[in-house]
Formats: C-alpha cells, structure tokens, sequence
C-alpha cells in the first residue's frame, strides 16, 4: 500500500508525499487534503459507496455509478491546442477544433481551483499502450472514486515496483468534470470542455462526468504520438488463432465488431484500441468498455461473467432491493456500459501483444442491401473503404421514415483521429504490403433488399465467413467480380448459401430497383470520398465505386 493510500484513509496524518509535492509543482494543488494514490479496488468502492451519490454494490458485486447529465461523450466540445509544434500536423476542422493556448491555461485553471475545493482527491498512474518500448505514463487526476476505478480498469495497471519506479507522467488527465467550462471563454460553445495540449502533455476535462471522455481521450493522444514514432495506431479489435495468427476487426457501431472477434476458439488482444508496429500488434489498455443494452448471459457470456467485483457498470437501471440490474432497461440511456480488466474476460491473451496481422477485416452494417456479405479487397480497395468507414443506420421511427441512412466515419474512427486520414491509411498500406496480410470487407447487413424489404443477414453466415477466413478455406475458392463497388466476391463460402454471396442474385425486388439502390450506395460513396480527394493517391481514388 503507497503511503498516499493511508494518508488518504486518515486525513489528519501528514500528507506532504511525492504525489502532493509533485501536483502542487505543476499545478498549484494544495496540501490540505488527502491525495488517494493507485488506491486498491476495495478502497475506491468504499470512497465510492461513502461519499458518490448514486453509487450502490449490484448483486453480481460490480459498482453501479452515475455519470451525471452527461451519458455519453461530447465530441462537439473536444478542442486542441493549437502550438507551433504540433499544428502542421493535426487535421483541422470539425473533428479537431483549435484553442488558443490562453484559453486552455484558463480551463486549467478552472479545473485545478474546483479540485482545491474538494475534501479529497484521487490520483491513478497507469500506462497507456502494452509494448514497453512505445508505451506511456499516465496520470490521472480527478476528485470521484468513481473516474479513478475506471481509468484502474482501463489503462495499464503498474506492479509495485513500476509504481514505486513512475517518476513523472508523460500525460496528465485534470478531471474537473464536476464543475462547468465558462461559455464566455474564447473558443467554448457550451459548459463542457474536453481539451487537449500536446506542448503541455495535458488533458482537462470539464462540464462532464462521462469516464469515457478519459478513455477517448488517451486514444486521442496515442492517434497523435504513435504514427509521429512510425507506428499505427487504429481504432479495432483484434484477436489471435492457436497458431498464432492475429487478425484486426474494424467498424462502427451496430456492425458486429465485439461481437465478431470474441471467438471461443481464438484468444483476444484487445476490443478497441490497438498499434501496428514493427515487432506487432499490441493493445493500448488494460481493459475493455462494452455497451451493455439488452445484455445476457445467452447473447454475451464473456461480458456477463465480467461484471463483477472491480467492474463499473454506468447509468443503468437496478432493482433497489436485490440489486440485479436490468440490461433491458434504457430509460436513463441507451448507452449503459460496464469497464472491466482485460483479464476478466477468460481467453485474453496478457500480455496483450501479438505478431503481424495476417487478415485485416473491415465490417459495415449497409442497411441498403447492395454490398456482398464479403469481399476480398486490394490493397488501394482497403485505403478507400478504411477512409471512408461506411456503415448505415436504419431511420427514426417517425411516420414515413423508411431510408437507411448512410453513416462515414474516416478510419472507422473519425472523433478520435488527429492526423489527416490518409496518413493512417498509408500507413496502413505499407503496414499490410509489407506482411503480406490479406483484407476483407464483411458486411452484416441486410441481403436481399435494403431495410423493410430484405433481411438482416444471420450471424451464423458472418461467422461462417469470418472462419473460413481464418482457415484458409475462402482463399481457395473461384471469385467473380461484383460491379459498380468493383468488388471481388467468392461465388461459394463453407456454411453460407452461394445465393446470399451475390446481392444482385438474391435481391427480392425488380432488377431496377437494385440498379437503383446501388448506384445511390455508391453516389453517396462518392460525395463522401470528394472531402479526402485532394489527400489521396490516384490509385485509391479509383478504388472507389465506378458508376
């Protein structure tokens, strides 16, 4: 136990350690309270349960908290610092939106004066990135249990002597989120703040109680210095065959991603966050963030037996008496979630690290029904459809309403992305000529017509696919081409009817319709594509649908 753990749990002992020494240094925070340190789990449920309104002990033994107004990020109010030596860099516009340097100090400022006022404060240090040689020290300073025991789960966990051998943070989080940004301060649009300074290594976080923030946004920050040290950073799952073959899942919500690389016969690296660099794979946390609506032990085993002592779970909805939650319940969110420790999960790999990827998967949920349940793609293919980062929405239920929507998010990742999308997308490239990995694009969607007329295409036929990728079996079938996406689709796949391999065969509706359908898919596609045009080799923009 550190010896800012007992000062914390006894507030009239000397509390002048390094920790209150070193946050006093850089940011003025005083010494008149106890500063918790890498407090253990049962502490912080303690700290939690005493003094965070709205904790309470489930019955599987997770800690059930609230995140306040705010359930879920605010990607609107994400700013950073524009300085001169990160401004060449950083792809300007609606993801990444400037601040001036005052206004960041101003919101510093703001956050450590509202940590002053608090009785207490918690510290955790943990590391971001799995491979000693690229990973970072983080330091996260907040007043609730609740953010210290989520960001426990979600970073790196220290041993003892990598504690005690810490020394100075490479990034430090100041989470304020209690208390509101200034809207009259320059550059804010609202009382939440999500700031980033890379010339000051600093992240404050004010107007929002949401621990995901955190989480983003380290990502947000290991996007940014990981390609700079010539390593990828991507927004995916991944996971590894008992031979050791790794395999990276990207795509949006609603396409399948956890849910498709948590295989019982595959061991996982990682649901979220990964680096490609050039010894391999490795993942960035400690733990993983999963959605929880509509959860059950038949639909999600791994993630259900995680939710126990040590997990989180936020905003959900449980009986008052014997505290078993109702997964089915989003009457305070649709975004309930649970943090737990990577190792909760019983066939992940620690450390999680593993070798080149050899099959890079690309999922989309296309709701119009034209795009083939897979394709393998070429190497300019994979550089098109990973900046674009497809998926589609089925509409509201307002009367009328009956239009996919189509969504694009670059790199299947577009909040969290720093760089220009083409510079994760060559790399990426390089990446894959290099090690000879093979790419597919899975859509698990809807065949046979687009949403109200065809249908969802069954999860058994994904996972047919998805493991006859991992065996061998897809590359040796013949292929034929799929017009309009210019797209290479097999005409027989192992456990899947070749009828549903071709959408142009299996389409319900007359042959104008589908000609229709498609050709507005790949419109969209186009528009979409025309904001990265001027970024992006020839070759890729050929890739693209030919109309």
């Amino acid at each position: 136990m550190s010896k800012s753990l007992q000062r914390g749990t006894n507030p009239d002992a000397d509390i002048h350690d390094q920790i209150h020494e070193a946050l006093h240094r850089i940011a003025h925070v005083d010494y008149s309270k106890p500063i918790i340190r890498n407090a253990s789990t049962a502490v912080l449920y303690e700290e939690a349960l005493a003094h965070e309104k709205g904790s309470a002990l489930t019955s599987s033994g997770a800690l059930a908290l609230n995140s306040g107004a705010k359930k879920g990020r605010s990607p609107s109010d994400k700013r950073i610092v524009d300085e001169p030596n990160s401004t060449e860099n950083v792809w300007w516009g609606p993801v990444n939106i400037k601040m001036t340097e005052n206004s960041f100090m101003v919101n510093r400022e703001r956050a450590v004066d509202y940590l002053n006022t608090r009785d207490r404060l918690y510290v955790l240090d943990g590391f971001a990135g799995w491979d000693p040689k690229y990973r970072i020290k983080v330091r996260v300073v907040c007043s609730r249990a609740y953010h210290a025991l989520f960001m426990k789960n979600m970073l790196i966990r220290p041993s003892e002597k990598e504690l005690e051998d810490f020394g100075e943070p490479d990034f430090t989080i100041f989470n304020g989120g209690e208390f509101p940004a200034n809207r009259y301060t320059t550059g804010m649009t609202s009382t939440t703040s999500v700031a980033v300074n890379f010339e000051r290594r600093e992240m404050v976080i004010l107007g929002t109680q949401y621990a995901g923030e955190m989480k983003k946004g380290i990502f947000t920050v290991m996007h940014y210095l990981m390609p700079k040290a010539g390593v990828l950073s991507l927004h995916s799952s991944a996971n590894e065959g008992p031979k050791g073959d790794v395999s990276l899942f990207f795509g949006l919500s609603g396409t399948g991603k956890t849910t498709l690389s948590a295989d019982p016969h595959r061991f996982l690296i990682g649901d979220d966050e990964h680096c490609w660099s050039d010894e391999g794979i490795f993942n960035i946390e400690g733990g993983c963030y999963a959605k929880c609506i509509d959860l059950s032990p038949q639909t999600e085993p791994e993630i259900f037996g995680a939710i126990k002592f040590g997990s989180v779970v936020e905003n959900v909805v449980y009986d008052p008496d014997t505290r078993v939650i109702d997964y089915s319940d989003i009457s305070l969110t649709e975004n309930t979630r649970c943090s737990y420790p990577i190792e909760y999960i019983p066939n992940a790999k620690v450390p999680c690290m593993g070798g080149h990827p050899k099959n890079i998967i690309l999922l989309t949920c296309d709701a119009f029904g034209v795009l083939p349940p897979v394709s393998k793609l070429t190497p300019a293919q994979v550089s098109y459809h990973f900046i674009s980062g497809y998926t589609a929405k089925v509409a509201g239920t307002e009367e009328g309403v009956t239009e996919p929507q189509a969504t694009f998010s670059s790199c299947f990742g577009a909040p969290f992305l720093v760089w220009h999308p083409t510079k994760y997308a060559s790399m990426l490239a390089e990446k894959m000529k290099e090690h000879q990995a093979s790419a597919w694009l899975i859509n698990t969607g809807w065949n046979g017509g687009a949403y109200g007329t065809g249908k969802r295409i069954s999860l058994k036929y994904s996972r047919a696919i998805i493991d006859a990728i991992h065996s061998g079996e897809l590359d040796q079938v013949e292929f034929e081409n799929y017009p309009v996406f210019n797209l290479s689709i097999p005409k027989t796949c192992p456990g899947v009817p070749s009828e549903v391999l071709n959408p142009a065969k299996s389409w319900l509706g007359s042959p104008e319709s589908y000609k229709a359908t498609t050709e507005k898919l790949a419109k969209l596609f186009t528009k979409n594509f025309a904001a990265y045009s001027d970024k992006a080799d020839h070759a890729v923009l050929e890739a693209g649908p030919q109309i």
